[in-house]
């Protein structure tokens, strides 16, 4: 029978055993704890400083951002189009209304002269958003830079969701530190895994500060239980944070495992006609957590979704690439300023097994499976 090659599976190690193993010992169960803190403080020196609050997930501090922003209802966020839907259901959380974004073809997301235009037209309208929500797709960075130049022109804060994209880097910069507020997720398919989990970064304290204030219930500084304002459970474990210690010290070594995986399937996929591998943009190193690719019929001889159903055939597990969120049936209302690059992709894109788990025959499988397709 044939092996299962999933898409994305955990990695994990003895040092991740042994930390989660000490956790349980020492009977701290509970949220918060010396492995919180210590997860914190270590998640911070990775991506070279700032503060950290770890989270239940990246959905999780993605809502504690936009909060913090004083994001609520009536007002608007603009999110990249071509994102997961928990890019964006953190601004209906809190009573705001999404407008989409296109993507720009260099680095598959949110396109800085449609965002220029956008808020252009909403200054003039006099209804600039509360914020701007920057996905960084499949682990690339959006162009912060770019991104910057316009949003600082209008005064408007960036919330960096760098869920996918612990490890890669912008012009030096680690990711996740290249916005206002920057989002973290250590889901089971992420890079590296706390299980559930994510954090929410920063360089200013006070806002850390908020939202550890927050994810606690909000709970006022009394020796009784008083709240003065709507808290959320939103902590993580210190059991899981015990686990994520472990994973960031074998992060640079998961991240160099995926970028093989892409090399592999580069070398093997990249030169048949109607195959494309999602470009890395000038601007920075990817930690390429999913290796994608467009696949074009016409030259190919198959479209993406039966090159999709043969893979399923052969166990192999692969998926479209995200369908842009004003395609979605929840989100069709909302306003989106272009859509055919994030349409184009979604139709053609393809996501392949990138697990930094995988073995060279694995991914030899996969390319075969493929390439039995090619009808050039």
């Amino acid at each position: 029978m044939m092996k299962p090659i999933p898409l994305s599976t955990p990695h994990m190690g003895e040092k991740e055993r042994e930390l989660l193993l000490a956790a349980f010992d020492s009977n701290w169960i509970a949220p918060l704890g010396e492995h919180v803190d210590g997860f914190e403080a270590e998640l911070a020196g990775f991506v070279g400083g700032g503060h950290v609050a770890a989270l239940s997930s990246g959905t999780a501090a993605l809502h504690l951002a936009l909060s913090i922003l004083g994001v609520g209802k009536g007002d608007e966020v603009i999110v990249s189009s071509l994102t997961f839907a928990a890019s964006v259901n953190p601004v209906l959380y809190l009573g705001a209304t999404p407008r989409f974004i296109d993507s720009e073809r260099s680095s598959w997301n949110l396109d800085p002269a449609l965002l220029a235009e956008e808020l252009e037209t909403l200054g003039h309208a006099g209804r600039l958003p509360k914020a701007v929500v920057a996905v960084d797709l499949y682990g690339q960075c959006a162009d912060y830079d770019q991104l910057r130049s316009v949003c600082m022109g209008f005064g408007i804060p960036i919330v960096e969701d760098a869920a996918e994209a612990l490890g890669s880097t912008y012009k030096g910069r680690a990711a996740g530190t290249l916005g206002d507020l920057g989002v973290f997720s250590f889901n089971g398919n992420k890079i590296i895994t706390t299980s559930g989990g994510g954090a929410l970064w920063a360089t200013r304290e006070k806002w850390i500060e908020r939202a550890r204030f927050l994810s606690t219930q909000a709970r006022d500084p009394a020796p009784h239980y008083q709240h003065s304002t709507i808290g959320y459970n939103y902590r993580l474990s210190n059991l899981l944070a015990a686990v994520g210690r472990g994973q960031l010290r074998v992060l640079p070594d998961r991240v160099a495992a995926r970028r093989k995986n892409f090399d592999f399937y580069r070398e093997h996929l990249g030169q048949i006609p109607g195959i494309e591998l999602m470009p890395e943009a000038p601007h920075g190193t990817t930690n390429r957590w999913l290796t994608t690719l467009t696949i074009d019929p016409a030259a190919f001889g198959a479209t993406r979704e039966e090159v999709r159903l043969h893979l399923a055939e052969q166990k192999i597990e692969a998926r479209p690439v995200w369908k842009p969120m004003h395609l979605q049936p929840v989100f069709k209302d909302f306003p989106m300023r272009g859509g055919a690059v994030a349409e184009d992709l979604f139709e053609r894109g393809l996501c392949l097994p990138s697990g930094s788990n995988l073995g060279e025959a694995d991914l030899a499988r996969v390319v075969e499976a493929i390439r039995s397709l090619y009808r050039g």
